[in-house]
């Protein structure tokens, strides 16, 4: 199980620059991948989110690739390349009938705009490079989410026994409920001056009535097989938060159902501290990838 939240950085050496690519998530319901790649990289684009893709499932990822240093220094300048600029420049000055007279730094502007080195290089080579600093990158992150994951894990087991054991509570409760009833419907019946005995036919199909509408015992037998549902999907890997989130929504409606049909005090505050401690897992569930 891992966590949506994660953080990982890694650099390399690209000439006399330094590469940095760092990899951020948070959590998302589905996922949300942006990125920043500097102008001559764009066209890496795809390869980057492929990458990001094969690692994580669900979040909100933002990749962020600098490249920080000056490039080497390269005094060679592509004449040809500088001369045709100049030549197009005096066409479209005749052509507008704009007088063209070349200055030292429209020449230097020119030949610096087309000095080798001055752009960052797009080719394969750079590519490798960059997608090998972003797998280290992916990899700090994964490593990351995998830790805050099993941190998640633990907290889940302990809140999850706190819920079994309110539901067993629930449970070895209900049974008597439809006795603590007949006991006070015999007393306010005696106080009523009502004298019944306890084995009168509508004494016991009152109780009997009574006991039917506040039989729990479907809901019990639902929610310990969620707890082995929910307990087993902790375990596996890949995307779990998606499944965990309905398992919980299902375990919340089946102990309202038992909130709802157990007339008894005692239940009632099980069923209280129950959803306090079932919420507090929904807020955490919503990290797990």
């Amino acid at each position: 199980m891992n966590s949506m939240t994660g953080y990982g950085r890694a650099t390399a050496k690209l000439g006399s620059q330094t590469l940095t690519v760092q990899v951020n998530s948070v959590n998302r319901r589905g996922l949300d991948l942006t990125m920043k790649l500097p102008d001559e990289w764009q066209g890496f684009e795809a390869a980057v989110g492929d990458a990001v893709r094969k690692v994580v499932l669900r979040g909100k990822v933002h990749v962020a690739v600098e490249v920080e240093g000056k490039a080497s220094a390269n005094t060679d300048w592509d004449q040809a390349a500088i001369g045709a600029t100049l030549d197009q420049l005096g066409k479209l000055a005749k052509k507008r009938g704009v007088k063209f007279e070349p200055t030292a730094d429209l020449l230097w502007q020119i030949a610096n705009a087309q000095r080798p080195g001055t752009k960052l290089p797009a080719d394969e080579k750079t590519a490798a490079l960059l997608l090998k600093t972003l797998d280290q990158a992916l990899r700090g992150l994964a490593g990351m989410r995998a830790r805050e994951g099993e941190s998640l894990l633990i907290d889940f087991l302990g809140r999850l026994e706190k819920l079994h054991a309110a539901a067993e509570t629930i449970a070895h409760r209900a049974p008597q409920i439809s006795g603590f009833y007949k006991e006070a419907l015999l007393a306010r019946l005696r106080q009523a001056g009502l004298e019944l005995n306890v084995t009168d036919d509508r004494v016991l199909k009152e109780v009997a009535l009574f006991a039917d509408r506040c039989d729990v015992s479907e809901e019990i037998t639902r929610l310990r097989s969620h707890f082995g549902q929910f307990k087993d999907l902790l375990r596996t890997k890949g995307e779990v938060g998606r499944k965990a989130e309905f398992l919980l929504q299902e375990i919340g409606r089946e102990i309202h159902t038992i909130g709802s049909k157990a007339n008894d005090l005692a239940i009632s505050q099980q069923v209280i501290e129950f959803k306090n401690e079932l919420e507090r897992v929904r807020e955490q569930i919503a990290n797990v990838e």
